[in-house]
């Protein structure tokens, strides 16, 4: 059994793959933005769920959202999968937070952050990008980031399985009623990486749809762009992601 954080996971493909992974028999760390989402995770808490609430656009909250956890037990997974499509919150959401949790955590053993295919339309540039959120950010350039973040920690921690997921355009609320991929399948690539055995899922720096492997935006794997992403967020947020 492993204990396992997923973040934005009061509905959509969070609630998909906490729900899959307590039905496998697994710890699972739910987790809302506030206390009114919380409620809709009464059924995942009721079978055993535990459950951690905070606003991931604000950095302190991220901060003691981190503290909260690491005070109830070490972490075997984190599936970063909370994210907004547009407004003010996208890079505090999409990237900003990530960073910081994965800075502050101690010691996941497996990390899976959730990417998307716009991430190739993403800009790889971080002059003039908001991290704070007082206007609208690019989507497209927060997907990159995380892409790239993903691939950094890679290189940075070899012993931690770090990976990618592009869930499709599922059906979700934010992929909206008429969107053509599957459901089912958009979640379960974060649940293999987070928790199987089989030796793909325990590779590393990985970009992933469907449980296939595929090359993602160049930038991501430039080594250079990474250190200037990782080194942008460490001087933007006050704290350094170490290997």
């Amino acid at each position: 059994m492993s204990r396992i954080l997923v973040t934005g996971s009061a509905d959509g493909l969070g609630r998909a793959a906490a729900e899959a992974l307590l039905s496998a028999g697994h710890q699972v760390v739910v987790h809302a933005r506030n206390p009114q989402r919380a409620r809709s995770l009464d059924a995942l808490t009721g079978r055993g769920a535990d459950l951690v609430v905070g606003d991931l656009a604000d950095r302190d909250a991220v901060r003691r959202l981190a503290a909260e956890v690491d005070g109830t037990g070490p972490l075997d997974a984190v599936v970063h999968n909370a994210g907004v499509w547009s407004g003010p919150a996208v890079m505090p959401v999409n990237i900003v937070a990530p960073y910081l949790l994965t800075a502050l955590l101690r010691g996941p053993r497996r990390l899976v952050y959730l990417s998307s295919g716009s991430h190739f339309g993403g800009r790889p540039g971080l002059t003039g990008v908001d991290w704070r959120g007082r206007g609208a950010g690019s989507y497209a350039d927060s997907k990159l980031f995380v892409t790239t973040l993903a691939a950094a920690v890679a290189r940075l921690r070899p012993r931690v399985p770090s990976n990618a997921v592009d869930p499709g355009w599922v059906p979700t609320k934010m992929g909206g009623p008429h969107a053509p991929d599957d459901l089912e399948l958009g979640h379960e690539t974060q649940v293999w990486l987070a928790t199987a055995d089989d030796p793909e899922a325990l590779t590393t720096g990985g970009y992933w749809y469907h449980r296939r492997r595929r090359p993602p935006h160049p930038a991501v794997h430039d080594e250079a762009f990474q250190d200037r992403l990782l080194r942008t967020l460490a001087e933007e947020t006050g704290t350094e992601l170490r290997p």
